[in-house]
């Protein structure tokens, strides 16, 4: 960026620089690429600092001028930012950290909430996510394009948007600002160390990137265009166990469906920007952004039922309650050649007018659009040894450890004689679509491909007075947001073509063959490997349409519309030798949602045999209204002390999945009394579910030390009125539409359902201790030589249900901690970072594409990156070079059962991920 900051007298800039660039950059991505440090003369002697450490310290000094408690990042400068999304810095920042998805931080948890309960703006403004609900997924966002990110931790009334354990605000560059023209090029190369685990993989990707930023017409027109195109690869070693079931030896791996994964990301994003300030008092913007997101997977591997089978334990070797090692007899793998395909189209854009009259009235409007697309095809395909009963079966070894299940079997399940297009298992048994296509004795996979439409309408006018006194100014305003969210399923049963009697296996057509794909890890060796979807478009698989009500209810549409009014009064005054600023307002939300689903309706058997199943749809809606009081105010001593306090009543709306009006249910049997009895149980959605609410304090002290460092300690609490739990309710069977038990079973007259609804009482509270120290600030032996990070501890305390023991939210972490350690000097950078979170309960993709929850263990992640910049004078002024080391000890994600950390679910090594690139300025 082009900012000017005079510093006067002769200040040792360097580590000023230094120091400031931890505190705004902790990470190692947004830290990495430091720039010539410029420095000039100008006329009156003082020192004239601008490009990174001007950015750095607008940065710094958002922090410390900022009347809410926020944290902040700039971008060093543009085009230069080597992270694949903005997640993996700002989740260094005090308080917030990142899950991994694919080896990627793609998802951020602020103070031990789970990204859910905040909410992310671009430019101020709600955006459309590429998930199933609020939460936005970074790696949609190029970094190339973000000037800056805010995180505020505690609201105000003109934040509208707000999140309830945080707000992240992305700012994207605004041209005329800029002031000058500025060109930028960059681009990288990435090399993952764990190779080509699949066929057709790859092990090597590239990004490329540039930004123009210029001014027109005696700098009344500005305009900014870049673009960014990604293709890179991400590798994943997984291993998954169904489970653990207690036997009379102890618990036992139940069986295992483990996978070479590989993933091929590709994005290309643009963004653009119109200013044109005709007057000085009136400034108009047009943005615009585009993200085209493909992320393709590939995942082989062999599922083995094992204790949860016809298969046979023997030689169990016990270690206390838990089965070490042993031998399975009678095992019918399957072997998994699946894919998992996320594709989507994000649009945003917004018109921002701003008015700032001499006599001291402002005001504004901004109207923004914003939706996504996103097509999300999950297609699994299977082979063994032959249909159903009919075929070999393994002997299998096993030895279960720290890292899961390693296997030993005695079947080469890479031979494509032996290993046929099948169904091994014979799950689904017969099947017969409405429109006549069948599969009889076994589906050979799954076709599972869901279409998510996501749309933001929001529209925003505000009035500000400036004023004289303690009120420094009011802040009146309005917005109005409508959003709607929809799910389509679209589903089917696999089926090979030839298999007209049940009995039919095929091997794989020779030009579909690509090879074998190593399994080494799991010790079970190679397996044969192929593209499902080009056996399907060749004709070899056919699709059968699943007609069932499982389906049915998966679809929904959700709507909701808000109509916000805010008053806000910013405050300015002294209080003794120290000043006091802040604000205090309230905010109302005016929410009108309505939701539509469907139950499944059995309307009995078609001609052909097929079930005849119909939809109930039904429709649901709900008004009411939050009042959002906040108050924010900042203590500044002459002594660079900053003491902050806040309080506010925070809300999150619900997540859209709860939400959904669908209904889906079914029989159970048991013997009651004798007499055989039909027991009804099922799930739904609460289409008028309430926001999670709370009331929030917040208080810090800061104590900044000039422009060279700082130390803060950060308390907050939060007392949950409202958070929303699963809960089983008894509703009349006469009030669901059944279908007929077996002739002679009774039904029971009340029916089970579980369903998300609001609770009471809870709380979250916690601490963050944040810092830096440039070493050069103590001895001039240590210049260039620095040290930044924080720690923070959360502790909650919310019982699911009335009387039962309290349980962690998704996503918390009672421990979150990072350090990065720099040296910065002539150029030359080198930094080494520590991301740490404890366990915490996390989100991974379940069965069909279904989001679970798992206890994962604790990680450390490690970084590391060396840079060059050439400095004024040099030929070469303007080019950075780095390059960068990221997951340095391959630390895996893993997950395991509650109370027994030896019985693994999941263990994912994403191996370590090396990248070399440059960036150049002109």
């Amino acid at each position: 960026m082009a900012l000017r900051t005079k510093i006067s007298g002769g200040l040792g800039v360097s580590a000023i620089a230094i120091a400031i660039s931890a505190v705004a950059l902790p990470g190692a991505a947004f830290a990495q690429d430091a720039a010539a440090e410029e420095t000039a003369a100008d006329a009156d002697g003082a020192i004239v600092v601008t490009g990174f450490r001007a950015a750095l310290e607008s940065a710094v000094n958002k922090k410390k001028t900022a009347d809410q408690v926020v944290e902040s990042i700039s971008a060093e400068d543009i085009g230069k930012l080597p992270d694949a999304s903005i997640a993996e810095s700002i989740a260094r920042l005090p308080g917030l950290t990142a899950q991994r998805v694919s080896g990627r931080a793609n998802s951020i948890s602020i103070r031990g909430f789970a990204p859910d309960f905040s909410t992310t703006l671009l430019n101020g403004r709600e955006q459309t996510s590429t998930g199933d609900n609020r939460a936005v997924e970074y790696d949609q966002y190029p970094s190339e394009v973000v000037s800056q990110v805010n995180v505020y931790k505690s609201p105000m009334a003109s934040l509208v948007g707000q999140g309830l354990s945080g707000t992240v605000d992305m700012r994207t560059i605004r041209p005329l600002d800029a002031g000058k023209r500025i060109v930028s090029v960059g681009a990288r190369g990435s090399y993952a160390d764990l190779g080509k685990l699949n066929a057709g993989s790859k092990e090597f990707g590239y990004r490329v990137n540039g930004i123009y930023v210029d001014q027109f017409a005696d700098d009344t027109v500005g305009i900014t265009l870049g673009a960014s195109y990604v293709n890179e690869p991400y590798q994943i070693q997984e291993f998954n166990a169904w489970g653990y079931p207690g036997t009379g030896n102890g618990a036992v791996i139940g069986g295992s469906k483990s996978y070479n994964t590989s993933t091929n990301l590709t994005r290309f994003g643009l963004n653009g920007t119109l200013q044109w300030k005709p007057a000085d008092s009136f400034t108009t913007t047009l943005d615009a952004f585009y993200s085209d997101f493909k992320d393709d997977q590939v995942k082989r591997g062999i599922e083995l039922p094992l204790y949860w089978s016809a298969a046979q334990l023997s030689g169990a070797q016990v270690n206390n309650g838990f089965v070490t090692a042993g031998t399975y007899t009678g095992v019918k793998g399957v072997v998994r050649n699946d894919i998992f395909q996320r594709h989507a189209k994000l649009y945003s854009f917004g018109w921002n007018n701003k008015y700032e009259g001499d006599d001291g009235w402002n005001a504004l409007f901004d109207l923004s659009y914003a939706k996504t697309d996103r097509n999300e095809l999950s297609m699994e395909s299977y082979s063994g040894t032959g249909r159903n009963a009919v075929g070999a079966t393994d002997t299998i070894g096993f030895t279960s450890g720290a890292s899961g299940t390693v296997f030993k079997p005695t079947l080469n399940y890479g031979d494509y004689n032996l290993i046929l297009l099948t169904s091994p298992q014979g799950w689904g048994g017969n099947q017969i679509a409405p429109n006549g296509t069948t599969i009889l004795n076994g589906q050979d996979g799954y076709y599972n491909n869901r279409l998510i439409k996501d749309r933001i309408w929001q529209a925003r006018a505000e009035v500000k007075k400036d004023m004289e006194g303690f009120v420094s100014s009011l802040q009146l305003g309005v917005n109005y947001t409508d959003r709607s969210k929809s799910l389509t399923p679209d589903e089917a049963f696999l089926g090979l073509a030839a298999n007209t009697d049940g009995l039919t296996s095929v091997a794989v057509p020779s030009q579909y063959r690509l090879g074998t794909t190593n399994l080494a890890y799991l010790g079970l060796g190679p397996m044969i490997s192929y593209d499902p979807l080009a056996l399907l478009n060749g004709g070899i698989y056919k699709l059968v349409p699943n007609a069932y009500g499982d389906v049915v209810v998966k679809s929904y549409s959700i709507s909701e519309r808000l109509f916000t009014p805010y008053l806000q009064a910013n405050l300015k005054g002294t209080l003794g030798s120290a000043d006091l600023t802040g604000n205090i307002g309230v905010q109302a939300i005016l929410t009108e949602q309505k939701s539509t689903g469907a139950s499944a309706v059995y309307l009995g058997t078609l001609a052909n045999g097929a079930p005849n199943i119909g939809a109930a749809a039904q429709t649901d809606s709900v008004t009411y209204t939050d009042w959002l009081p906040s108050l924010n105010l900042s203590l500044r001593f002459p002594s660079d002390l900053v003491v902050r306090f806040a309080a506010a009543r925070e809300i999150i709306r619900p997540r859209m999945d709860d939400m959904k009006n669908s209904l889906s249910f079914g029989y159970t049997y048991a013997v009651v009394a004798g007499v055989p009895t039909a027991f009804i149980t099922g799930g739904s959605g609460n289409p008028a579910l309430r926001p999670w609410r709370a009331n929030a304090v917040d208080l810090t002290v800061e104590k900044y030390f000039g422009s060279k460092g700082y130390v803060a300690l950060q308390l907050f609490y939060k007392d949950l009125k409202s958070y929303v739990y699963n809960q089983d309710v008894t509703v009349p069977s006469s009030s669901l539409v059944l279908a007929p038990p077996p002739a002679g079973i009774a039904v029971s007259p009340t029916a089970i359902i579980n369903r998300p609804v609001n609770g009471t009482g809870g709380e979250l509270y916690g601490a963050e201790l944040a810092g830096t120290l440039p070493f050069g600030a103590i001895t001039p032996a240590l210049e260039g030589f620095g040290l930044t990070g924080g720690v923070s501890y959360t502790k909650t305390k919310i019982a699911p249900t009335p009387g039962a023991p309290a349980e962690d939210l998704p996503g918390y972490s009672k421990w979150v901690a990072n350090a990065t350690l720099f040296f910065e000097q002539g150029g030359f950078n080198v930094r080494g970072s520590m991301r740490y979170r404890s366990t915490f309960v996390g989100e991974v993709s379940g069965f069909a594409a279904n989001r679970v929850r798992r206890r994962a263990a604790p990680e450390t992640i490690f970084d590391a990156q060396i840079g060059y910049d050439f400095q004024d004078g040099s030929a070469l002024q303007g080019l950075s070079l780095y390059i960068q080391g990221q997951n340095l000890t391959n630390e895996p994600f893993v997950t395991t059962n509650p109370g027994d950390v030896r019985q693994v679910i999941d263990h994912q090594s994403y191996g370590r991920r090396f990248l070399a690139g440059f960036s150049y300025k002109f």
